[in-house]
């Protein structure tokens, strides 16, 4: 028998391919005496499809090599504006060719809409032969220059001069003999107030500024002013710029030529959508302190997950405020529309969330604790025990054993009358609980014959309990 076993092991061994070896110690199971060579311990090759496997330094290598090239190539937008033509030279040299005469230009425009004012720096500059300074053509690249002539400049028709030119002012370069442009001696700054009908929409606010320039010189002879323009972006707004044409009449009823001009100052594109998205995110969080609150109201979470949740809440809480803060040259906390639709709402339905969130918080430590207390002074009942076997009955030790998986233990008078129902007897229920029994005192029993007894009624009874189904029984035990 063992012969024809061993021999049908080498077989099954000698099909698999396996090459079995006895008694050696080096290469025995710890559960067997036998084990696979080495042939079987070498590792198998997997294929990856053509796919070479990255590790993960490699992985890392090439994240940080990206993450600076990505750098770089953004870095140049700092360095695009080295070689482009200066902004006004084109206007520059199309009024000295076209129209010669007097130009303003506004080189730097500061918009502060918590003001709400506007400040411009106008530059004098004189285009065409009979207007220019000798030695200073060259101004933003054009054929234009300082003026030849003394100017006042005034603006709106103030009684006061915003500006006096003298060209004799300007000093000479020792080497060169070119006159310098001294930015005191040929600008002037001046003031005006903003329209503020549309500061409510930021970031789509929108500003109107109109005002009027002329110019006199020494012999007190207005000027006439060709063109005025002025830079059309600063750092935080759009500015449209349009000049034309007008006069004012004196009080002797002569009229004096004058230049106005209008500025339209609004909001870039890239600041519009930032102050957006930032509006956006600040909506999605306060979205998200709301699902905190129906989540933890309407499931039964565990005490870390709720604290979880509040901290989270409060945490989106100190986190709109600085939203707010980084929208683009944004307004003060004034009511603006963009707080009416978003922080101020944003931060009350926050602050409520965390309002809730806290009292679920202590209403549900109060419901612990009082779970706690009624298991201290009122422990429950312990469940019955049930053990896993087969079919067993013994009436010996009280312990009646039904079915194929579980069984109840009961008392020895209780499983007594269960035995005798079961045979179709009739079972005398249980006395009661403080009931009163009574019993025969020895002589009134009736006296029998003993032998009788013992032939006729005193057989040996026994339990037999038949295909007695489990759940039959525990509804009769019940």
């Amino acid at each position: 028998m063992s012969e024809s076993f061993t021999s049908s092991r080498r077989s099954f061994v000698s099909i698999t391919g396996l090459d079995v070896k006895r008694n050696s110690p080096s290469n025995t199971h710890a559960m067997g005496s036998t084990t696979l060579n080495n042939h079987s311990k070498q590792p198998r090759l997997i294929g990856h499809g053509g796919i070479i496997p990255l590790r993960i330094s490699t992985i890392l290598t090439l994240s940080v090599i990206f993450s600076l090239f990505f750098i770089l190539s953004i870095s140049f937008a700092f360095m695009g504006d080295e070689g482009d033509e200066p902004y006004f030279k084109k206007t520059l040299n199309d009024v000295a060719q076209n129209n010669p005469g007097l130009v303003l230009l506004g080189e730097s425009i500061d918009v502060d809409v918590d003001e709400p004012s506007v400040t411009v720096r106008w530059s004098i500059i004189g285009c065409g032969d009979a207007y220019t300074l000798a030695n200073s053509t060259g101004i933003h690249g054009s054929s234009c220059g300082l003026p030849v002539v003394p100017l006042r400049i005034y603006v709106d028709s103030n009684a006061d001069a915003k500006a006096d030119y003298n060209p004799a002012q300007l000093p000479f370069v020792q080497n060169t003999g070119q006159r310098r442009n001294i930015q005191n001696l040929v600008q002037f700054d001046s003031d005006h107030v903003l329209d503020v009908h549309r500061a409510r929409l930021y970031p789509f606010d929108t500003y109107l500024l109109t005002t009027t320039l002329r110019a006199i010189n020494p012999a007190n002879e207005t000027i006439p002013i060709q063109k005025i323009t002025s830079i059309d972006q600063t750092s935080n707004f759009y500015i449209d710029v349009s000049d034309l044409d007008s006069y004012g009449t004196l009080a002797d009823g002569t009229q004096s030529p004058s230049r106005d001009v209008d500025f339209r100052v609004s909001r870039p594109g890239q600041a519009r959508a930032f102050a957006l998205l930032l509006f956006a995110v600040s909506w999605m969080l306060t979205h998200v302190s709301i699902g905190y609150v129906i989540l933890d109201w309407y499931t039964e979470v565990v005490k870390t997950s709720l604290v979880k949740h509040l901290v989270l809440t409060f945490a989106i809480l100190l986190v709109h405020p600085q939203l707010r803060n980084s929208m683009p040259d944004a307004p003060g906390y004034d009511g603006v529309l963009i707080d009416c639709i978003g922080f101020f709402p944003q931060m009350i339905l926050s602050a409520t969330a965390v309002i809730i969130l806290l009292i679920m918080l202590i209403a549900r430590e109060f419901d612990l604790n009082d779970i706690d207390t009624h298991n201290s002074y009122a422990p429950l009942p312990p469940a019955p025990t049930v053990y896993k076997g087969s079919r067993k009955k013994s009436t010996s030790s009280g312990t009646l054993t039904v079915g194929r998986t579980s069984s109840i233990h009961i008392g020895h008078n209780d499983l007594s009358r269960l035995i005798g129902h079961l045979n179709g007897e009739f079972v005398f229920p249980p006395p009661s609980t403080g009931s009163q029994v009574h019993r025969r005192n020895a002589s009134s029993k009736a006296e029998l014959n003993s032998v009788y007894w013992s032939k006729k009624f005193d057989k040996p009874r026994t339990a037999v309990l038949q295909g007695v189904d489990e759940e039959y029984l525990k509804s009769v035990v019940e």
